[in-house]
């Protein structure tokens, strides 16, 4: 659409009156807006804070919090490709290049035809490289496909035209378990509320041992108990569906195949918790998903299962409104993600107070991922002893895993807790493997020795990331990614994480290029020590994880890449000033000191 007055009041107007001209709104008005025009118009931020009664600056604060939000044009096709290892491993960056060569654009520098740039994980790690335009999903991107997006954009032919198949997102189930195999019957678990009351479905919950899929694993009837009673006139259901981990994708098959247990699941949580308004918070990188779960909902209206009188039965009322997330890992924490959901920043909570006191608009709040909130339902269809028939002691039931990296059969699989990871290797096809990252760039690098322990709360927790390194790939690249990940992602908010990720970054790209001694080593793990004990959420304190775990089981990953082994130290002048040389816009040998190092 054109940037005229005309059209900034036009899509202003309809976008106020969409979301009920509620500032609770504020990050979908700017969506909305982002979509339209390929950037947020400043004549339309003035507009907005007069409308909603919030000062410009606070708008412009989260435009600039939100990395799919922008102040300045981005082009009519934004092409952001995935920057996640995984994507990196099959060469994304390389095809990123080749599109920007046949558009004669630079990446990082839109014009008003395209832009071209980079984003964190798409959550297509099955069927990469991917990327996103125009926030639609495009998967198993090749030199051929590329050369076909490129026609496409030269040729200004409308998104809606594209040959669908660049579209199509396969849901890769490699393996399905009880969760995916056992067959659901809509409104089952809500009919089962009916009889057995609220308190009969949290014991039954609690019988299950159901806990958080997310990967903390807090027990999912405590939650909703706690929740249930705390003092309120109002209490709120959320799904939390910003998947955002890198190499993390089972939510999508979960959003996309089965929809209707987890409406239900909310729908049970709500009819326990005396819910009458639920929010679905969708990740940006998922608008793909976002027609078809619309649609879920629709069907559930039409059948009596969400809306009013659910199941015919007065005063059981409860709906659900899908909102959009725009680019923020941090927001897959739970009270980030409630920031979001009121408009904001996404900045993490200070706790205590909890959500389930204290959560969107101040209301009690219960807050769950995807999969817990599936599991939940077919726990109250099928029974408790049902779920306990697969896992183990502390960890019943099964896990959905993304399986990822240098396999042949990539995709997502279904296990019962307690299965070792050496089984999760076989199954895809791994060989040669050289180690395997569990829980994302949040989690622990595994060694081949330690492939026997189990995927388990007790043993090597995980939300559901499993990415593969065979012995050709180079581990650091991997941990470097990661940070870099960290660096981009923090919040700001804190000085350990906002500094103490940038630091780290750029220390373990000294040991990459091979100019670190010893003492850069130490170096990293103050670091690592500092960001775990002193960052004010768990995306500081986790941003370590992985190097450390490096450190502790790959030690001679870092001794390989060192200058000097001793502690004296080693600094490369030359490197150091390549940003000075680019502000320049030199590369030339007269911008460059002969011999590099001192």
């Amino acid at each position: 659409m054109a940037s005229t007055p005309q059209a900034h009041e036009a899509v202003t107007r309809d976008q106020l009156a969409q979301w009920s001209h509620d500032p609770a709104n504020l990050l979908q008005i700017l969506i909305g807006i982002q979509q339209r025009f390929s950037h947020i118009p400043a004549p339309i931020v003035t507009a907005l804070g007069d409308a909603l009664g919030l000062s410009p600056a606070h708008i412009e604060g989260v435009i600039g919090f939100y990395s799919f939000l922008h102040s300045t044009p981005q082009g009519r096709f934004q092409l952001l490709f995935s920057d996640n290892i995984v994507d990196r491993m099959l060469g994304s960056r390389a095809l990123a290049a080749r599109l920007a060569a046949r558009l004669g654009v630079e990446i990082g520098a839109p014009s008003e035809r395209v832009g071209i740039g980079f984003t964190s994980c798409t959550g297509m790690g099955d069927q990469g490289p991917a990327a996103l335009v125009n926030g639609l999903a495009l998967t198993r991107l090749d030199e051929g496909r590329i050369d076909r997006i490129a026609q496409q954009i030269s040729d200004g032919t409308a998104l809606s035209d594209w040959p669908a198949e660049l579209f199509r997102v396969e849901d890769n189930v490699r393996r399905r378990d009880r969760l995916l195999d056992t067959p659901y019957e809509p409104g089952a678990a809500l009919r089962a509320m009916s009889r057995a009351g609220a308190d009969g479905v949290l014991d039954e919950l609690a019988r299950s041992g159901l806990k958080g899929r997310g990967g903390a694993g807090f027990a999912t009837h405590l939650k909703w108990r706690l929740c249930r009673d705390a003092p309120g006139a109002e209490h709120i259901v959320v799904c939390n569906a910003d998947e955002g981990e890198p190499g993390t994708f089972k939510d999508r098959l979960l959003l996309q195949r089965h929809a209707g247990q987890l409406i239900e699941g909310m729908t049970l949580c709500a009819a326990v918790i005396g819910a009458r308004r639920g929010l679905l918070y969708l990740r940006g990188e998922y608008r793909c998903l976002l027609d078809g779960l619309r649609e879920a909902l629709h069907r559930r209206r039409e059948a009596g299962l969400l809306g009013g009188t659910i199941l015919g039965q007065a005063g059981f009322d409860f709906d659900i409104r899908i909102h959009l997330g725009a680019g923020a890992y941090i927001c897959g924490e739970e009270s980030a993600l409630i920031e979001s959901l009121e408009g904001k920043r996404g900045i993490p909570r200070s706790r205590p107070p909890f959500p389930v006191s204290h959560g969107y608009l101040g209301h009690p709040t219960v807050v769950n991922n995807v999969e817990t909130f599936v599991a939940a339902a077919m726990i109250a269809q099928q029974g408790a002893d049902w779920f306990l028939e697969s896992g183990t002691k502390d960890s019943p039931g099964t896990k959905l895993l993304s399986v990822s990296g240098d396999c042949p059969r990539p995709g997502i699989y279904e296990y019962p807790f307690g299965t070792p990871i050496e089984r999760v290797l076989a199954d895809c096809g791994a060989e040669d493997t050289q180690a395997v990252q569990v829980a994302g760039a949040a989690g622990t690098c595994v060694p081949p020795r330690e492939f026997g322990r189990r995927i388990a709360f007790e043993e090597i927790p995980t939300g559901g990331s499993f990415m593969i390194f065979n012995r050709g790939r180079n581990l650091l690249d991997a941990i470097h990614n990661f940070s870099g990940f960290f660096a981009h992602e923090s919040c700001g908010f804190c000085t350990p994480c906002r500094v103490g990720t940038t630091l780290l970054h750029n220390r373990l790209g000294k040991v990459l290029e091979r100019n670190a001694t010893r003492e850069d080593i130490t170096t990293l793990r103050r670091l690592a020590d500092l960001l775990r004990g002193t960052s004010h959420c768990g995306l500081g304190q986790s941003a370590p994880n992985a190097l450390l775990s490096l450190l502790e089981k790959f030690p001679g990953t870092f001794i390989g890449h060192l200058r000097s082994t001793s502690f004296e130290p080693a600094f490369d002048l030359d490197a150091a000033l390549e940003e000075a040389r680019q502000l320049a816009r030199r590369d030339d040998p007269g911008a460059h000191l002969e011999g590099g190092g001192v």
